[in-house]
């Protein structure tokens, strides 16, 4: 059986993100879709002393958004990624293994100019899959023909990849055609981002809802015995 996940790309995804790339053959980026602001795509959370705090990459944007993700350029008038990195800095020095993870990192944002938020996104995904020992095939959806239809098209996309299951998030359960993937042979699937265990985790209260960095920082190479994937990679 070969399972597929079509899913537009997020800057520095949760873990569960990294747990359904995981659990797939193939991992296709969906950055075809619309551009939506106070999003996922430009945007996530980390944690600090005094709570969450949104770090957000700058995009430049049209009209009312009438723009692909793939489309949309990042906005490098301001020094975001060096605020970005300073804020790992301050809020995550005291992490066990944050000196090894910066290592990795920090040159992605120092060190890289990157104009269109598509490409950043990836680059961060394919780096911590790598870190992760995640081996999926990450693909992009430029890479296949889009037919129109939200759920005729994801259908279509297990076809075309030579794909018999799809692997979809939860929240889809409430849009999604089951028709479309069924009249297909197509076995539809859903991911369950519940019961996952706490781990070292500065500050306070634990909170599951963070960017996969926090994880990485306080775990290193132990991080996947806090996910999903773990047992069978």
């Amino acid at each position: 059986m070969k399972r597929i996940a079509v899913v537009q790309s997020n800057y520095i995804p949760w873990k569960g993100y990294f747990d359904l790339i995981a659990a797939v053959e193939e991992f296709i980026i969906y950055d075809d879709m619309q551009f939506t602001r106070r999003d996922w795509r430009n945007r996530n959370r980390i944690k600090t002393p005094a709570g969450t705090q949104w770090l957000t990459v700058p995009v430049q944007v049209k009209g009312h958004y009438h723009q692909s993700i793939r489309e949309t350029r990042i906005d490098n008038q301001s020094a975001w990624a060096r605020d970005h990195w300073q804020a790992f800095i301050h809020n995550y020095r005291r992490a066990t293994h944050f000196e090894s993870v910066a290592a990795l990192f920090e040159p992605l944002y120092l060190h890289h100019d990157y104009t269109h938020l598509s490409v950043l996104n990836r680059t961060f995904i394919e780096t911590v899959c790598e870190y992760l020992g995640i081996t999926t095939k990450i693909s992009d959806s430029r890479d296949y023909q889009l037919l129109p239809g939200k759920t005729e098209r994801l259908a279509d996309l297990c076809l075309q990849s030579g794909a018999n299951a799809y692997l979809s998030g939860p929240a889809a359960r409430a849009y999604l055609d089951t028709e479309a993937f069924s009249r297909r042979g197509i076995d539809l699937q859903f991911f369950d981002y519940a019961d996952y265990p706490p781990y070292p985790q500065l500050w306070n209260d634990f909170v599951h809802e963070v960017s996969i960095m926090d994880l990485l920082f306080n775990c290193g190479p132990d991080a996947p015995r806090y996910m999903k994937f773990s047992g069978h990679r």
